[in-house]
């Protein structure tokens, strides 16, 4: 075990040295090394022993000062950490205070003495209404739809019967951790001019299409050709495949004649699949004009980039594919769960289901008037 020494037992090993005892025997009899006692020596030298005195109480008021000091600077750092804008009500504040003795290691009377919380009102129970089947329902709403926001939570409540505020569904949203955050980078671009597109008054009237890709466990990437109906927002087909080309595409679209007949417009981008022969020539046979999207410019087409990203995050990125089935089945109910139960705040917060029930097939208003667009 290292023995230790005080400053004036030091200084009086040094007075020995300085009256003529050996060093090797000052050594031995301490049972230090030559090394300790040189670097004594060259630290202590000349020192007495009201000095030593004097020294001592000077280290332990720089030490007391320098506590008070990091204390002072500690205070002033939580303070910019949890004030850093007014906190609004107490109740608020016992968060703030229970924070700052959890993460920064203070006791409650220290934090309620730095933040101003009297410590009754940091001890008073709160009487607030808990709302626990609420809350027990939104997680149940999350977990099964778990890219919903607030607004399409309080949709959800709403239709399960609960009569409650969409206020009141974000700060619930909140308080239980349900906050999602996207993390997509914004890319600015210059602001260009083009031509007014064409916007459909009625369903059936323009298709866009796009490929959305992916891969299975293994690591085999296979493709996804979407398709939607702009007027409507309704995902008209999502076919998944290893290999998309022309000829599939235009599988898709006789299919989708057959069952809705052909559209005026397809909207798409410069792809090989959709500027080849094949897709050119179907288009030509059933009168339909294709409106290509600039190079690098997606928002040309957005509506179909809206549904992409959607399917990505509310489909692709949830589940772990073992097969080419399994992914089709997989993105054909999310395809029918998007067009009979997702609500959609473009649409006044209705499904494209009861939006083409609402409007008819024309258009027409058939009721309350929703959102376009």
């Amino acid at each position: 075990m290292k023995r230790r020494f005080s400053v004036e037992q030091i200084v009086a090993v040094l007075k020995q040295a300085e009256l003529g005892l050996p060093v090797a025997e000052l050594t031995r009899k301490l049972g230090i090394s030559e090394q300790t006692f040189y670097r004594w020596k060259k630290q202590y030298a000349g020192l007495e022993t009201d000095q030593v005195r004097e020294f001592k109480q000077l280290t332990e008021e720089n030490a007391r000062l320098k506590r008070l000091v990091a204390e002072l600077s500690l205070d002033k750092a939580v303070l910019q950490d949890v004030l850093f804008k007014k906190v609004p009500r107490p109740a608020l504040m016992k968060e703030v205070v229970a924070y700052v003795a959890r993460s920064h290691g203070y006791s409650e009377r220290r934090a309620c003495s730095l933040t101003r919380q009297h410590r009754s009102t940091q001890r008073k129970l709160s009487t607030r209404d808990p709302r626990l089947e609420i809350r027990q329902r939104m997680h149940e709403i999350a977990q099964t739809r778990i890219r919903y926001g607030y607004r399409r939570v309080h949709i959800m409540l709403r239709r399960d019967g609960w009569t409650v505020g969409r206020n009141l569904v974000w700060r619930l949203y909140r308080e239980e951790g349900l906050v999602l955050r996207s993390k997509r980078p914004r890319r600015r671009k210059m602001v260009v001019h083009r031509e007014a597109r064409y916007v459909p008054k009625h369903p059936n009237e323009a298709w866009s299409l796009d490929f959305v890709h992916d891969e299975l466990r293994q690591g085999t990437k296979f493709r996804a050709l979407t398709v939607v109906d702009i007027w409507s927002r309704e995902g008209l087909a999502i076919e998944v495949g290893q290999r998309l080309k022309g000829e599939q595409v235009v599988e898709v679209l006789n299919r989708l004649v057959q069952q809705r007949g052909a559209p005026k417009y397809l909207f798409a981008d410069n792809g090989s699949e959709f500027t080849g022969q094949l897709v050119d020539l179907w288009a030509y046979h059933h009168g339909v004009q294709i409106d290509l999207s600039r190079p690098g410019k997606p928002t040309d087409n957005a509506h179909i980039e809206t549904f992409n990203g959607s399917l990505r995050d509310e489909c692709l990125n949830l589940h772990w594919f073992e097969t080419l089935a399994e992914a089709r089945a997989i993105v054909e109910a999310w395809r029918r769960d998007y067009n009979e139960s997702r609500p959609h705040m473009a649409l006044g917060q209705k499904t494209p289901q009861e939006y083409l029930l609402q409007r008819g097939p024309c258009g027409s208003t058939n009721g309350s008037t929703a959102g376009e667009g």
